[in-house]
């Protein structure tokens, strides 16, 4: 009996280890793809009041958990049931982010007009206040849903090898993960300024370092936000030719002289820029068919 019950916790240690070297391994995937989660939802959650970003702020953790209770059963059974749907997709998904990131580069190039909608106006009553707020959170919990499952599926085709155990501990681990550490890192970074102000506030000194860092915090927020925009562009790119790179047979061979990283990010490019063509030429058919 004894020599049986200590079998078992050999086998639970040794299956505790293969999840964390997976779990290692899942996270590094996931990890370009979260840089463009946090900047999307760092962008999102400011420019409330201040005593509403972080109820707004929770809100919005409570609808990623819930979009990931979701998305991980029916990841799941297609793992078990349906597992070259993975694969598909992971590459669909990949198309996506590839298109997401190209957009994001002509809009830089060819930017357009957007509407800015103020949510601290002048005159407004609560109740309206609370509508907008409630829209908000709204477009946010749909973005997320949209990137939960591109993490959940990158997460999975790391594993989609092993065990369904150990796809569904190693994919829960990072979906976890995933969640608290973005939302954790978007509240530190929407706080960034209001953190400012109360070291400007309480500064006795024109030249206190209390005030100097005070000014540094409240002006570092924007930047702070478009620099992960940036990053996070690039990153949807890196991570998009790497699913086409080590999913597709002809890109895996594609351009073999230059380094993976640079191949990745060229064939990411293509994609991207192919697709973002395809929706702008579909889209002219269609003003043109309306017409």
């Amino acid at each position: 009996m004894a020599s049986g019950f200590f079998a078992i916790l050999d086998d639970i240690a040794v299956l505790l280890d293969d999840v964390a070297m997976m779990s290692k391994v899942a996270a590094k995937k996931t990890a370009g793809i979260l840089g463009d989660d946090l900047a999307v939802n760092a962008e999102k959650a400011s420019g409330f009041a201040s005593s509403r970003e972080i109820p707004v702020l929770w809100a919005i953790t409570k609808g990623s958990f819930l979009n990931k209770l979701i998305i991980l059963p029916i990841a799941f059974l297609l793992s078990a049931f349906l597992p070259w749907a993975v694969t598909i997709i992971l590459v669909l998904g990949g198309i996506y982010l590839a298109f997401e990131g190209a957009e994001k580069i002509y809009e830089f190039f060819f930017p357009h007009a957007h509407e800015k909608q103020s949510f601290v106006e002048d005159g407004l009553t609560e109740t309206e206040i609370l509508a907008i707020e409630k829209e908000r959170v709204k477009s946010a919990i749909i973005t997320d849903f949209i990137l939960s499952i591109e993490i959940v599926i990158i997460a999975l085709g790391t594993v989609v090898e092993e065990t369904l155990a150990t796809q569904i501990m190693v994919v829960s681990i990072i979906a976890i993960i995933a969640t608290i550490g973005v939302y954790g890192i978007v509240a530190l970074i929407v706080r960034m300024d209001e953190a400012g102000y109360k070291l400007i506030k309480r500064s006795k000194s024109e030249n206190s370092f209390s005030k100097k860092l005070g000014v540094v915090l409240v002006q570092a927020l924007p930047k702070v936000i478009k620099s992960l925009s940036i990053i996070g562009t690039i990153a949807l790119i890196l991570v998009a030719g790497g699913i086409f790179v080590h999913n597709i047979d002809f890109f895996h061979h594609f351009l073999p002289q230059l380094p993976s990283i640079v191949t990745e990010f060229i064939v990411g490019l293509l994609v991207g820029f192919a697709s973002l063509l395809v929706l702008m030429g579909v889209k002219k058919l269609w003003q043109l068919f309306k017409k």
